[in-house]
């Protein structure tokens, strides 16, 4: 409403189609065909035994084209009867040249009465119905020039297997590209869901299910009708990761899905060594929509955790630094979970020229081989939607190192001037 109040007009919504060239091109086709036509008729008037019947057929044909111009503008106007009824103004113009032309014309050579615009006829089944329907309406034309001119000349065969070629053909690239155009729209439809159910299992992990895994936790600790109440959040546990996972991963058993226990969400987090952790604020985005990164990372630094940073601001878009920040959140999460509290964190925030790295190293037991790829598909999704996927939506990587009793290193990279689903993509090293 109000961009009517103000005179303009909402943006209107293009639908994208590899037919819709063609059919632009099939109407200017029959145009400039019944143009030339024209022309031809009237240059032939004299040499004709009964010129009144060509220019009787030729002024039908205008009337039929300035009635049914639009209709070969889109698929859904060009229906199959109008195919019908425009292959048969073609197939009787061909019939009617033996009745109003000499015969010696005819056998001579010279072109019927509809000519070239009779291509416009066939290539309108070939765009609308494919091969097939292509073949059929060139044998229609076939016939019809067989039997317009009494034998099998080498012109007339010419003509009739270029059509016949040219709408199959046709109608073989329109049937193969239609079929590109529905497998394309069905993989951005999945790629759009999949990104969308990653999404939600981003906030499912941090949050709910890190609240179910401390209530069992807690549970178990406390005893009594506390035990029961830890046991049954998880099971409950158990079936979200399962259901989070969208029946795609199957998770080795309840006793393995159990012993992960994420971290769970208190005020703040903890830190490795006991110490508390404030999770990362807000910061106010500047002028331009940007965030200074060292404002989001800065409180997770702690008595278990060093934060090293540039001495001047490391910006970038408001949604993109928060995302960041909520993938070192996770990695910091992993670190106290699976490294022990006797762990030291180190944070390293470094500004390149076209991306911000974010490095997150520890001196824990480190990663075994393979339990990366093992935790993923038994449902266990922190690091590949947590992080792995945050990273992947805003266009950028994570990389994991590890090795065994010397720690594991986590290093983020984000592109400049990205958002979360509206950058680049580019390749995850991990």
């Amino acid at each position: 409403m109000a961009a009517r109040r103000h005179g303009k007009r909402p943006p209107k919504a293009l639908r994208m189609s590899v037919e819709l060239p063609l059919w632009r091109a099939i109407t200017g086709y029959r145009i400039l065909t019944l143009v030339y036509t024209l022309c031809q008729v009237a240059f032939s008037y004299r040499h004709y035994e009964h010129p009144l019947g060509a220019v009787a057929y030729m002024g039908a044909l205008t009337v039929w084209m300035a009635l049914t111009w639009r209709r070969t503008t889109s698929p859904e106007r060009c229906t199959r009867q109008f195919l019908i009824v425009d292959l048969g103004f073609a197939v009787g113009g061909i019939l009617l040249t033996s009745l109003v032309d000499t015969h010696a014309r005819i056998m001579g050579g010279a072109p019927t009465l509809p000519s070239i615009w009779t291509a416009g006829a066939v290539l309108g089944f070939a765009i609308k119905g494919g091969w097939r329907w292509a073949a059929v309406a060139s044998s229609a034309v076939a016939v019809a020039n067989l039997v317009e001119r009494e034998q099998l000349a080498r012109d007339t065969l010419r003509n009739v297997v270029l059509v016949w070629v040219a709408g199959v053909a046709i109608g073989y690239v329109v049937e193969v590209a239609r079929a590109s155009e529905r497998t394309l729209a069905r993989a951005l439809q999945i790629e759009a869901a999949t990104r969308e159910r990653e999404r939600l299992a981003r906030d499912i992990h941090d949050s709910v299910l890190q609240v179910l895994a401390m209530v069992q936790r807690r549970g178990t600790a406390i005893g009594g009708e506390a035990a029961e109440l830890g046991r049954m959040a998880g099971e409950q546990e158990v079936a979200l990761r399962t259901l989070v996972a969208g029946g795609l991963v199957r998770p080795a058993g309840a006793a393995a899905m159990a012993s992960y226990v994420p971290a769970p969400v208190t005020a703040a987090h903890e830190g490795t060594a006991g110490t508390a952790v404030a999770p990362a604020r807000s910061a106010p985005p500047a002028a331009d929509g940007s965030c200074d990164v060292r404002a989001l990372l800065a409180p997770f630094a702690g008595a278990g955790v060093t934060f090293s940073e540039p001495g001047a601001p490391v910006e970038l878009p408001a949604a993109a630094a928060a995302e960041l920040a909520a993938a070192v959140s996770a990695a910091l999460d992993n670190v106290r979970v699976h490294a022990g509290d006797g762990a030291h964190a180190w944070i390293l925030v470094e500004d390149e020229p076209h991306a911000v790295i974010v490095t997150v190293r520890d001196d824990g037991p480190g990663i075994p081989e393979g339990r990366l790829a093992d935790a993923e598909r038994e449902g266990r999704l922190g690091v590949a939607l947590s992080i792995r996927g945050r990273l992947r939506d805003l266009g950028g990587s994570a990389a994991w190192v590890s090795v065994t009793g010397q720690g594991t290193e986590v290093e983020l990279t984000v592109p400049k001037g990205t958002a979360p689903e509206g950058g680049k993509r580019g390749k995850s090293r991990a």
